[in-house]
C-alpha cells in the first residue's frame, strides 16, 4: 500500500513502515500524510485535522493553478527576516522547489506512531497565503497576504518547510494576521494572487482582509 504508493509515486527506495506495533486504525493512519499529498497534488484537496474551512482555501488556489499546501505558522527568524511555514502533510508537491523527500516517522514532534511524511519546500520567488475564517456571527471571511519564498536551509522534520518573507517584519505581520481571527492553517501558494483572489471574494459576497 504505502510503500508501493511511495515508489511509484517519488522513486522512492527503502521506505519501511513498522507495522508490526501498530493496529488496524494506526496502520491506516500511517499512510494518510502521504495519500493526502498525492491526492492534493492531483487536484483533491485533503486538509488535516479536520478544517474544512483550509481545504477549500486549498481548493481555491488549486483552481488558480497556484497549488494550495496545508500550511501553519513555525517560528518567526529575527535575523533574516522571515517566517518559517508548513505543516506534516498534506503538502502540495506540485509546486515544490526540487524532488520532495519521504522521510520515516519515528518519533516526531513528541508523538508516538509511525508512517512516512512528505518533506519539502514551496519554490522561491513570489507566494500568497489564503486563510477562510469565520467571524462571531457565523460569516465566512477570507484573510490573504503575499510575500515571498526565500532560499536557505529548512527544518529536517518531515514536513513541508518553506522560509517565507512578508511585506511586514516577522512579528508585525503575525500580530496583524492574528487580528483579522484566523484559524491557525492557510493554504500556500505559488505567485501573487490577491488581485484574483479579491474577484473571488466580489462574486461570493465575501469580505477579504489583506495582511500587509
Amino acid at each position: 500500500g504505502v510503500n508501493a504508493a511511495a515508489e511509484q509515486s517519488y522513486g522512492a527506495t527503502g521506505v519501511r513502515l513498522m507495522t508490526s506495533m501498530l493496529n488496524e486504525m494506526e496502520r491506516l493512519g500511517a499512510g494518510l500524510i502521504l495519500g493526502n499529498s498525492l491526492l492534493t497534488a492531483r487536484g483533491i484537496p485533503a486538509s488535516g485535522e479536520g478544517d474544512l474551512k483550509t481545504c477549500v482555501a486549498m481548493m481555491v488556489m488549486d483552481r488558480f493553478g497556484t497549488g494550495g499546501s496545508y500550511t501553519e505558522f513555525y517560528a518567526m527568524d529575527f535575523r533574516e527576516n522571515f517566517l518559517l511555514m508548513g505543516h506534516d502533510g498534506p503538502g502540495h508537491v506540485a509546486i515544490s522547489d526540487g524532488r520532495p523527500v519521504l522521510r520515516g516517522l519515528g518519533l516526531y514532534h513528541g508523538k508516538r506512531g509511525f508512517g512516512v511524511s512528505v518533506e519539502f519546500k514551496v519554490k522561491t520567488g513570489p507566494v500568497t497565503i489564503l486563510g477562510l475564517t469565520q467571524t462571531a456571527d457565523g460569516k465566512l471571511k477570507l484573510i490573504g497576504a503575499e510575500g515571498e519564498s526565500l532560499p536557505g536551509p529548512i527544518l529536517r522534520i518531515g514536513n513541508t518547510n518553506s522560509r517565507i518573507r512578508f511585506r511586514l517584519p516577522p512579528a508585525e505581520f503575525v500580530n496583524r494576521w492574528s487580528r483579522e481571527g484566523p484559524t491557525h492553517h492557510c493554504a500556500l501558494g505559488v505567485g501573487h494572487n490577491l488581485g484574483r483572489i479579491a474577484k473571488l471574494a466580489a462574486l461570493l459576497k465575501l469580505p477579504l482582509a489583506v495582511v500587509g
